[in-house]
């Protein structure tokens, strides 16, 4: 993580931008706190499991205009932030990032993730929700912060990524993509994904979402409580 945190820190050096890096720990074992406290990070502690609960509990901490989320497993550039910032600045209220109109090292994604889930999640929010996002499942993505009280997110885990592309699309927010380079995880223990687990949770997310959106409520109200 000290990596993450030392290439955050020098990126907002090198575009001369004011901002705090700020670590959401759920639970994790490798000193986060301490190495966070060390290089004069915020860290907050989560004690609720799962990606999506880390990710709301960050966003609901957060205090810049713009929010810049990333995996703390080196997979990610954080010195390559600059595409995401020009993007706000142009007015997007959602950009995400795709690995696979940029680059994949090899070995840094599962073959399976990457032929066969990543592409048909995306492609599938594409046709349900015309979400025009080719990679809906990558963690590096940016936001407004006064689009998180809009996106309202209710999921707790690996859907959360999802669920932020689906209701931006369908509120009709101002979304854009921009390529990346993903790299292999710089952990030495084990991810928290868990293939089938997970992709069974994204796409119990998008079919149920669709279902709602479409013979349930028949507007997109109920995406402000899609959840609940």
């Amino acid at each position: 993580m000290s990596s993450c945190i030392s290439k955050a820190l020098l990126c907002l050096s090198r575009l001369e931008i004011t901002g705090e890096i700020l670590v959401a720990d759920n639970g994790s074992s490798d000193c986060s706190n301490q190495i966070a406290f060390d290089m004069g990070v915020r860290c907050i502690n989560v004690a609720e499991k799962g990606y999506g609960n880390a990710l709301r509990a960050g966003l609901a901490a957060a205090k810049g205009k713009y929010i810049i989320l990333g995996d703390a497993d080196d997979s990610y550039d954080f010195l390559k932030l600059l595409p995401f910032i020009e993007k706000l600045r142009e007015g997007y209220q959602l950009v995400i990032g795709n690995r696979f109109s940029g680059s994949i090292q090899s070995g840094a994604m599962p073959l399976l993730h990457r032929y066969l889930g990543n592409p048909f999640f995306s492609f599938l929010a594409r046709v349900l929700f015309n979400t025009g996002i080719g990679d809906i499942n990558c963690g590096l993505r940016a936001l407004p912060r006064e689009a998180v009280r809009t996106l309202a997110q209710q999921s707790l885990g690996m859907e959360f990524s999802a669920e932020m592309v689906v209701k931006a699309a369908i509120l009709g927010l101002k979304i854009t993509e921009v390529p990346i380079s993903l790299s292999r995880d710089g952990r030495t223990r084990s991810p928290y994904l868990r293939t089938w687990r997970d992709g069974w949770q994204v796409l119990r997310y998008l079919l149920a979402a669709y279902w709602r959106a479409k013979f349930l409520y028949r507007n997109t109200n109920f995406l402000r409580s899609v959840e609940k």
